[in-house]
């Protein structure tokens, strides 16, 4: 199942909506294609696709002329009570980091198009924005921006006054003109450009600061809630549509087993397996491609030595993983990295 087919809440595209409005542009105008209108949009149980909302985006850079930084100018408006109960179970949260490990569990809950990922360097607590599969490349950028604009803006809004953003990565180029650099900023920090991946980091020990407005009793009713929205619909994205994207935003190493997936979805082990069956696969097989995915993005930069990513990976050595890549594409990760008539497409 792709990405179109996924559905949502409307508070997203209402706010898109709202956006345009105060630029001069009508609701007729930016939800023309779209199938949906104000009443719609306007009832907290509505539910539209993906595929609508970009619509509603492509409209909006259209109308606008497709100015540089509008989606991080639209991202710093997805502030903590646009995203509902979800919003509140995080700010009710304990600490900062245990509304981190909230937000990654529900993640498919948010309006994001990028598949968010978190891991830790150092210090240094880092968020990855995955650019989602997206053919008009001003889409994809917006998404990208309004993504780690809105990403940034949460953070602020539960850990606090004294976050910051310490680093800002885009792996697009530099854009040409450079006058409209100053367009594309998060929390007032500037990107690095060509890195190995769309990231924000920040500085983690933040993560372990008590919340003030932390309420176990609402936590405890929101991620009841939650689950139930995620499992109510399941139907409508798929089961194996799910796992995937828990797996793209699970840290490398060890995986999750079955029953911690089954866990992390909140049904049953058997029930996973039995539903993974019925759409024709199995979670050994999702798996299998989440890794085999993430061992080619890390093969494709060169600053990351092979030993590092059998490490990253979870595999005990080299040879190990060596042998599991061949397997997977048929060529060693040193021949795929080195030879590029063994590029996989």
């Amino acid at each position: 199942m792709s990405l179109r087919e996924l559905i949502r809440g409307p508070a997203s595209a209402l706010l898109l909506v709202e956006f345009g409005r105060e630029k001069g542009l009508s609701p007729a105008q930016l939800l023309a294609g779209s199938g949906l209108s104000l009443t719609k949009l306007s009832d907290p149980n509505f539910e539209l696709s993906c595929a609508q909302e970009l619509r509603l985006i492509n409209n909006l850079l259209n109308l606008l002329g497709h100015p540089r930084g509008l989606g991080y100018e639209v991202g710093a408006r997805y502030h903590f009570s646009i995203y509902g109960l979800f919003g509140y179970g995080l700010i009710s949260s304990a600490t900062a980091g245990d509304a981190l490990k909230l937000a990654l569990r529900f993640l498919p809950l948010t309006y994001a198009f990028t598949r968010i990922a978190y891991h830790e360097e150092h210090t240094l607590g880092v968020l990855t924005f995955a650019e989602p599969e997206l053919a008009d490349e001003s889409i994809r950028h917006f998404v990208i921006e309004r993504d780690m604009s809105a990403a940034a803006v949460l953070l602020k809004e539960i850990a606090g006054s004294e976050f910051s953003v310490a680093r800002f990565t885009l792996k697009k180029k530099h854009p040409v003109d450079q006058s409209a650099s100053s367009a594309g900023n998060i929390l007032g920090v500037r990107p690095d450009y060509l890195a190995s991946s769309n990231s924000l980091a920040f500085d983690r020990s933040l993560l372990s600061r008590p919340l003030p407005q932390a309420n176990t009793v609402t936590v405890s009713m929101c991620e009841q809630m939650c689950a139930q929205l995620m499992e109510r619909r399941i139907p409508h994205t798929g089961t194996a549509t799910l796992v995937r994207q828990y797996l793209n935003i699970t840290p490398l190493g060890t995986p999750p087993d079955l029953p911690a997936m089954a866990n992390l979805i909140n049904i049953s082990e058997r029930t996973l397996k039995r539903r993974l069956h019925d759409e024709g696969t199995s979670y050994r097989h999702l798996l299998a491609q989440s890794r085999s995915s993430a061992a080619l993005a890390l093969l494709n930069d060169p600053g990351i030595k092979l030993t590092d990513i059998a490490e990253k990976l979870g595999y005990s050595d080299l040879s190990s993983f060596s042998q599991t890549f061949k397997r997977w594409y048929g060529v060693s990760p040193r021949t795929y990295r080195n030879d590029s008539r063994a590029k996989i497409p």
